[in-house]
């Protein structure tokens, strides 16, 4: 019981919730960590350029749509306020005002006005505003006026007694209000009185507007009070019950006339020329802090928002109105419908409404916690599905006419009373019975999760399942049975993809592009015009949202929306593209939905609320890509590069060859975001891919010319121009003009030098060769001197041994002669008593000693053996020619009995003669004669 209760009281409390947020314009937060320096933003300014200008706690603030850049305070003191003036930014700070310039390389240098007009400054005095006049700026204190002339370049002081509350520009006028004395017009350097009434004396004035030639007060606590022939009267108007409640502290007149007020606790009020409020925003309703310290309009109508604790631009006229649930209260949008003049909303929290095309806060429907998957306004009516079954919704009422859990869609079948249902568990058909919708009954012989289907005739339904793949489902005439089922192979299955019908087609949607059902082939093939809605490179979601009110077919990417709509005069449809990037649409993935609500209004659900946007508004300006800052680098150290000539090619060292460019677009629109597409001529010269980054470095470049390109695209829309820069990268030292004439001179230093060696070198060579080739010939001369001495000496070696055959002939002859002979002797020495024999013998003995022999036989010898009897004569001088004639015949080795008839002596007389030649050579006992003579 106590269960049910608390399930009543949450009910309740359910349904009477309401919720106070508001469809608001796109706001851009930037935190102290985004711009890098202190919370509190005095005053803001814009350039030409549409650079934005900050005065801050820390410095100046720089911001071109890319990067924020920090320029601290001349004195390290807070800058109180900024106006840029001619190109110039002028700046106040305590004690100290000035302007900030670019220098060559483009970063911004402070030069003081007060320091050059040696100014006095009163005792901790602070520059509060800045306003230009003609040849005049006025530097506002709490004390003082100081007016400075540009062209003169002097300067005047308006004192005050008492404080010096703000200054105002009206129109060409110059207003400010004295506390408790009222409100002066500067006029010819003076201050004249204009009012001093009362309510200026008692009231803190936020500004001064011309209202239709009268002056229009804004006070901080009051309200509105106009001047009228010295006369204030309070302006009435709707918000005044409002402003009662505010204190404002910075205020604005737009362009179109309507007024911005900034509040010290409560955000900002923007009002109508007629004093309406058209919108309250605070900290609850997206800004980032309730306390506004200044307030400016840029040159395209952003509100810019100097906070107590950050920066914030508002789109004001942005054609896209967010829906924020900043507390979670509703939860993410899934569905939503417009039905009888209410918009309706499903969440993941259940179903909610209000009443359309105002700020009223949306109430919960009774009855219906959980899960929305689907609204649509059918033959009238209309039907929500919902995690808990279906539902049909009048009004603030939602009546359950199907408990069958998670309705995901509804289809009407032809032009039958008859509704297709898919569930979590297969299809169902629904049907009407005295005006009140009921389940019929459930499709058997299906129950897969039909979240994705449509019918391609009567009797043909196809079911897409993430997981599972695609069925082309047949069903029998009663509607009541599958009867049927196959599943679809040409295409591949996957998350986040999706099956519509869209101009009788069966469209099915894949990474891969979108495939049409072709009836003659029974097949889904990949139709090219389809496929266009996204790119694969940018594919977030395959969902593709048919909107039957105004025939568009809707698909997302990571670059935007996309919807496509046919065309009278052409087969081939049109596609637009809107630019809300993934980034920015806090999109619920695969189940995104838009809704069309009138005219070119829709409706884009997401995970904190929904979007709404005109597509008739959303048109494409012209814009321009600037570089800003160029940085070279040798290691670690950077240095800027010049910036102001861009038609001058810069040259760098080359050891300054890294390079880093920076470019941004001064954009600003929150769903705008800028992307980059770059290339580096001479080097990378085709276009890189399309990045947000919006900064390059190109490290280790080559010595050589370049051109840096860069261009941008919003959206689809790409820039009008394609800024560039001209670089060169000087050749390394050791390359240049100087080193090469170097170099020519050392080369032909070396040739010459390398000529000498080489001709040194073949000179030596040849010498080389020369005197090898002398060598060799001396060699060869040699060798033939040889070969000649050999031939010579086997000449007389053959002489020798003919010599020595000759001389052992002769001796031979000589030794057979004698013996004949002396045989012969014998023989007649035994012949007695004649007397004619002993003359024979005395013939005999004569031949036998015969020195003309020994003559013959020496010189053979001496031909033989050469100097040998010199020799040994030398040696043995003592010997006579007896004993030489021995020596020779030893030196023969003959025997003693082959020499004795060579002496004509007998063996023994030899042996005689043999031993008195050792004694005369003094030989010892043991030593051989023979062997003496033979070395010698």
């Amino acid at each position: 019981m106590n269960s049910k209760r608390f399930i009543l009281l949450i009910t309740i409390f359910c349904a009477i919730l309401i919720f106070q947020a508001q469809e608001r314009p796109p706001i851009q937060v930037y935190s102290p960590n985004d711009y890098g320096a202190d919370n509190q933003n005095w005053s803001i300014s814009q350039s030409d350029e549409n650079t934005i200008y900050v005065a801050n706690n820390k410095g100046l603030l720089e911001f071109n749509g890319a990067k924020w850049t920090v320029y601290p305070s001349p004195n390290k003191t807070i800058i109180r306020s900024v106006k840029v003036i001619d190109g110039f930014i002028y700046t106040g700070c305590y004690r100290e005002f000035g302007y900030w310039s670019r220098n060559e390389s483009g970063a911004l240098i402070y030069y003081s006005l007060s320091d050059k007009l040696n100014i006095s400054f009163l005792e901790d005095e602070e520059l509060w505003n800045i306003v230009a006049i003609d040849d005049w700026i006025l530097f506002q204190s709490l004390n003082r006026i100081y007016i400075y002339n540009k062209r003169s370049e002097n300067y005047s002081i308006i004192d005050s007694e008492s404080t010096i509350y703000k200054m105002f520009k009206v129109n060409e006028g110059v207003y400010f209000q004295k506390v408790n004395d009222g409100v002066y017009e500067i006029i010819n350097g003076k201050a004249k009185l204009v009012s001093d009434d009362i309510l200026l004396k008692e009231n803190l004035l936020a500004n001064i507007f011309n209202y239709y030639g009268k002056l229009l007060f804004l006070t901080e606590d009051n309200g509105f009070f106009i001047l009228d022939n010295n006369d204030l009267k309070k302006w009435n108007i709707s918000a005044d019950d409002e402003l009662e409640k505010l204190r404002i502290y910075s205020s604005l007149r737009l362009k179109d006339n309507s007024f911005l007020l900034g509040t010290i606790s409560d955000g900002i009020l923007l009002l109508s020329s007629d004093g309406d409020i058209k919108h309250k925003l605070n900290q609850s309703t997206g800004l980032s802090n309730n306390t506004t310290l200044s307030v400016f309009e840029d040159i395209e109508n952003n509100l810019w928002l100097g906070l107590e604790n950050g920066i914030n631009c508002i789109n004001i006229k942005s054609p896209l109105s967010i829906y924020n649930d900043e507390e979670g209260r509703i939860g993410a949008v899934n569905a939503s419908a417009l039905y009888k003049g209410n918009l309706y909303i499903g969440t993941n929290q259940g179903l909610f409404y209000k009443e359309y095309n105002t700020n009223k806060p949306f109430n919960f429907i009774k009855g219906t916690q959980g899960a929305v998957w689907f609204l649509s306004v059918i033959n009238g009516t209309l039907f929500c599905g919902h995690n808990s079954g279906t539902y049909v919704v009048t009004d603030d009422r939602a009546d359950l006419i199907s408990n069958i859990q998670g309705t995901w869609n509804i289809k009407s079948i032809g032009n039958t009373e008859l509704l297709l249902q898919g569930n979590y568990t297969g299809l169902y058909v629904l049907e009407i019975v005295d005006g009140t919708w009921k389940v019929r009954n459930k499709i058997k012989g299906f129950d897969i999760s039909s979240r994705h289907f449509d019918l391609y005739s009567k009797n043909f339904v196809f079911v897409s399942h993430e997981y599972k793949g695609v069925f082309k489902i047949t069903l029998n005439d009663e509607l009541t049975e599958a009867i049927n089922i196959e599943k679809v192979t040409s295409v591949e299955k996957g998350i986040h993809t999706s099956l519509v019908k869209y101009e009788g087609d069966i469209l099915y949607s894949h990474r891969n592009g979108i495939f049409k059902y072709n009836a003659t082939d029974d097949d889904f093939i990949r139709d090219s015009i389809y496929s266009r809605l996204f790119d694969k490179h940018e594919y977030t979601s395959g969902k593709l949202i048919v909107d039957n009110s105004t025939n568009k077919l809707w698909a997302l990417s990571h670059h935007g929306l996309s919807y496509l709509t046919p065309r009278k005069l052409t087969n081939i449809p049109k596609i637009d593209r809107i630019p809300i990037p993934f980034s920015s649409r806090n999109d619920v993935l695969g189940y995104e939905n838009i809704t069309h609500l009138e005219d070119n209004k829709f409706l884009y659900g997401n995970s904190k609320g929904y979007i709404i946007f005109d597509i008739n508004k959303i048109k494409p300006k012209p814009f321009l890509v600037s570089i800003n800052l160029i940085t070279k680098s040798k290691f670690k150290n950077k240095d800027s590069i010049i910036l102001l000539n861009k038609s001058i090619k810069s040259e760098l060292k080359y050891t300054e060859n890294n390079v880093e460019f920076n470019f941004s677009v001064p954009n600003y629109n929150k769903f705008l975001e800028p992307e980059y597409q770059y290339k580096l001529e001479g080097i990378y010269n085709h276009w890189s891919k399309w990045s947000t980054k919006s900064n390059e470095l190109f490290e280790n470049l080559p010595h050589g010319d370049y051109t840096f390109k860069v261009r941008a695209r919003l959206g689809d829309t790409i820039s009008d121009n394609i800024e560039s820069y001209n670089f060169r990268i000087e050749r390394p030292w050791f390359i240049s003009n100087k080193m090469l004439v170097v170099y020519v001179a050392l080369v032909l230093l070396f040739s010459l030098f390398m000529h000498n060696i080489y001709k040194r070198y073949y000179r030596k060579q040849q010498e080389k060769l020369l005197q090898k080739k002398q060598s060799q010939l001396e060699l060869k001369e040699l060798e033939n001197k040889e070969q000649l001495a050999r031939f010579n000496n086997e000449k007389l070696r053959e002489d020798i041994e003919n010599k020595n055959r000759e001389l052992a002939t002769s001796t031979m002859s000589l030794i057979k002669k004698n013996e004949f002979l002396n045989s012969i002797k014998s023989e007649l020495k035994n012949v007695k008593d004649n007397r004619d024999i002993s003359k024979v013998i005395k013939i005999i003995d004569k031949n036998i000693n015969n020195n003309d022999d020994w003559h013959l036989f020496e010189e053979a010898f001496n031909n033989a053996d050469k100097d040998f009897l010199k020799k040994i004569k030398s040696l043995h001088p003592e010997l006579t020619s007896n004993d030489l004639r021995l020596c020779a015949y030893l030196r023969l080795n003959l025997s003693s009995k082959e020499i004795a008839p060579l002496l004509n002596i007998s063996p023994r007389s030899v042996e005689v003669k043999r031993y008195r030649l050792r004694k005369k050579m003094n030989l010892e006992h043991e030593s051989s004669l023979t062997d003496y003579i033979l070395e010698i």
